[in-house]
C-alpha cells in the first residue's frame, strides 16, 4: 500500500472526508456508552436537546461558543502560516490575569474601564505568545514545545495570585469582584455578553485579512509552500512573531471576555481546557475563519450537553471528552487520505 499525494483535492471530498470521520467518531464513542450501559442513541439525542432544544439551552452553547471561537480563530491563523499554536489556554490564562489588573488595581475612568481591560488582555495574550514565537524565529525552538510549556507557567501565576496576594476576604481561590464598570451587559434573561458579537465581527476581519490583503497572502504562501515565500522573499521571521502575536491577543481577549462577561473576577478555573477544544474546532473547521464560528457552536453545545447527559444519564463528564479526542483524532486522519490516494501494488 503506498499512499501518493493528490494534486488539489476537491471541497467535495473535503466534506466527505469530514464527514466520515465523525460518523467513525460517533461509532466509536457508542462502544464507550455502551460499555457504561447506556444506549448510545439516547446519549445523543439527550446532547443534542440538552445544547439545543431550548432557549437557554441555546444561549448557553453561545456563551461556551464565545471563548472556544475566540481561541480556533488564533489557532487557525498560525495554523494557515504552518505554526502550531497549544498555547491557546495560557495565553487565555494570561488574558485574564491583565483584565482583573486593570479593572482591580489600575481603576481607570469608568467611560474607558472596558476598552483598557481589552486592550491589556489582548496585550498579555500577544506578548505570551510572542515569548515562543521569537523562539521559534530567531533560535529554531519548536513552537509546539514552548506554547504547551508557557501553558503551565500561566496556570503558575494564576494559582500564586488567586491562592495568595489576590485571594478574596472569604479566603477561596478567587479575587473580589469587579467594579460595576468592569461588567459587561448581558442579554436579558441569559448570559449571553458582546462577546459574541465581537467574535462574529473579528472572524470576517480575519477572513478579510486571508483573502485580500498582501499579509494574508503571505501568510497563506508560507504555509502552503515554505520553499516558496523563501524564493519569493517573504520575511518569514518578522510574519511568525506577528501571527502568533495575533494568535495570542485573541485567546487573551477569551479570557478577558471570562472574566468580566461572566465571572465579574477572576476565578481559579478561568480557564477549564478551552484553550485545548479549540485546537479540535480549528481543525474540523480545516482552519478556515467563518468555519470556526460554526464548529465552536457545535462544541459549545457538546459541552453543554455533555452537562446535562451527565446529570439526566449519569455519564461520566469524561466520555464526553473522550468523544471530542475522538473526533480529533478522526479528522487528522481523514486529512491524510483526503490529500493522499492509496494505491496497492507489489512490493
Amino acid at each position: 500500500m503506498r499512499l501518493v499525494r493528490r494534486d488539489a483535492p476537491s471541497a467535495l471530498r473535503s466534506v466527505a472526508a469530514v464527514s466520515v470521520a465523525c460518523v467513525i467518531a460517533l461509532g466509536l464513542a457508542s462502544l464507550i456508552f455502551l460499555a457504561l450501559g447506556r444506549n448510545p442513541l439516547e446519549a445523543y439525542r439527550a446532547m443534542v436537546v440538552g445544547a439545543f432544544g431550548s432557549w437557554y439551552g441555546l444561549s448557553e452553547s453561545l456563551v461556551r461558543m464565545v471563548p472556544l471561537g475566540l481561541c480556533a480563530l488564533g489557532i487557525a491563523l498560525a495554523a494557515r502560516m504552518g505554526l502550531w499554536n497549544i498555547g491557546a489556554e495560557g495565553q487565555l490564562v494570561a488574558g485574564a490575569i491583565a483584565a482583573t489588573w486593570v479593572a482591580l488595581f489600575l481603576r481607570p475612568p469608568d467611560w474607558s474601564m472596558v476598552w483598557l481591560v481589552a486592550l491589556a488582555a489582548a496585550c498579555a495574550g500577544a506578548l505570551w505568545a510572542t515569548l515562543a514565537s521569537v523562539l521559534r524565529a530567531w533560535i529554531g525552538v519548536s513552537e509546539i514545545l514552548s506554547t504547551l510549556m508557557l501553558n503551565y507557567v500561566a496556570q503558575a501565576c494564576l494559582e500564586y495570585l488567586v491562592y495568595g496576594p489576590w485571594k478574596g476576604p472569604d479566603r477561596f481561590p478567587y479575587t473580589v469582584y469587579f467594579p460595576q464598570s468592569a461588567w459587561l451587559p448581558l442579554w436579558p434573561g441569559t448570559r449571553i455578553h458582546p462577546g459574541l458579537v465581537a467574535l462574529v465581527v473579528l472572524a470576517v476581519l480575519l477572513w478579510v485579512l486571508l483573502k485580500t490583503t498582501r499579509l494574508g497572502f503571505e501568510i497563506r504562501l508560507t504555509g502552503d509552500s515554505p520553499s516558496a515565500s523563501d524564493y519569493a522573499g517573504v520575511p518569514a521571521r518578522s510574519n511568525i512573531v506577528l501571527v502568533m502575536a495575533i494568535s495570542g491577543a485573541l485567546a487573551g481577549l477569551a479570557g478577558m471576555f471570562e472574566v468580566t462577561g461572566l465571572e465579574h473576577r477572576l476565578p481559579h478555573a478561568v480557564a477549564p481546557g478551552f484553550g485545548y477544544t479549540a485546537i479540535i474546532v480549528a481543525w474540523l473547521a480545516r482552519r478556515h475563519m467563518l468555519g470556526c464560528l460554526l464548529v465552536a457552536l457545535v462544541f459549545g453545545g457538546l459541552i453543554v450537553g455533555g452537562e446535562d447527559v451527565q446529570i439526566t444519564l449519569r455519564i461520566p463528564q469524561g466520555a464526553v471528552g473522550v468523544l471530542q479526542g475522538l473526533l480529533f483524532v478522526s479528522v487528522l486522519g481523514a486529512e491524510v487520505f483526503e490529500h493522499h490516494e492509496v494505491r496497492w501494488g507489489r512490493r
